[in-house]
């Protein structure tokens, strides 16, 4: 690993997380090439960031969950050759009910060069201190669907609050969202905006 990429769980006290590409909970329905730990990975600026993140959201009574970070080159690599394979219906209910595997490229939610490979890119959410129940978003991790973008119709009021929190939350912190992804934030000022690593999660 690069010397200035971290472990977040070590370097950022308090959070939780779940590294869905290391498992098989994903849209391929498998673990993916690079993840051979479920750790998240990502820059010291990242990391200090979301240590600013997590004071914020525990004012207001909420924790914060990491699914993903640094993604590995050879992860995005397997995601486009998964696109083109023959579907199988596994994972479609529930991540890309509506459109095509190939679609996922051509409507923003998977690209061919992504922003977590530059190492300050997090996909999270909020829990509730209290009782470290996952707030309600209005739709999970790695929904593909147009009910996952920012503003979107369709959901409760207490699930477009939730997804304000997170968003004034991690504005805060220094990042900017992702339209199309509710759970999808990058640091304004990341390090590495031109860079696209690719050594493995171990």
């Amino acid at each position: 690993m690069r010397a200035d990429f971290v472990f977040l769980d070590e370097f950022v006290s308090g959070i939780r997380w779940d590294a869905k590409y290391a498992t098989w909970d994903n849209f391929t329905g498998r673990p993916v090439d690079g993840y051979f730990a479920n750790r998240i990975v990502g820059t010291k600026a990242l990391a200090t960031a979301l240590a600013d993140g997590r004071e914020a959201a525990a004012a207001l009574g909420f924790g914060l969950l990491i699914w993903d970070a640094y993604r590995p080159q050879s992860a995005v690599n397997r995601f486009l050759r998964w696109a083109n394979e023959p579907e199988d219906n596994r994972t479609k209910s529930r991540h890309y009910p509506n459109i095509a595997r190939a679609e996922m490229f051509d409507q923003g939610y998977v690209s061919a060069r992504s922003g977590h490979s530059r190492g300050s890119t997090v996909d999270l959410t909020l829990y509730h201190l209290d009782t470290g129940e996952l707030t309600s978003m209005g739709g999970d991790h790695d929904l593909m669907d147009s009910i996952s973008h920012h503003g979107a119709d369709g959901i409760t009021a207490t699930e477009a609050r939730n997804r304000r929190h997170l968003g004034n939350i991690m504005a805060t912190a220094g990042f900017q969202h992702y339209d199309y992804e509710w759970w999808h934030y990058t640091l304004r000022n990341e390090p590495y905006p031109d860079s696209y690593f690719d050594f493995p999660i171990a």
